[in-house]
C-alpha cells in the first residue's frame, strides 16, 4: 500500500495526501502547493506519505 501512495503522490499529490491524513489541514496546504507550485506539493505529498503523518 506505502508503494501505492508514493506512486499517486508523484503523479496526484492532494490524493495521496488525502489517503494518509484525510481532510486536514495537509490536506489542504497540499492542495494549495500544487494549484500554485506542482513540484512543492509533490514534496509534501512524499513527505507525509514517508512520515507516516497520522
Amino acid at each position: 500500500m506505502k508503494i501505492l501512495k508514493i506512486i499517486l503522490a508523484i503523479i496526484l499529490p492532494p490524493v495521496a495526501a488525502f489517503m494518509q491524513v484525510g481532510l486536514s489541514v495537509n490536506f489542504w496546504v497540499n492542495i494549495v502547493l500544487c494549484l500554485f507550485f506542482y513540484i512543492p506539493g509533490i514534496i509534501h505529498a512524499l513527505w507525509l506519505v514517508l512520515t507516516d503523518k497520522k
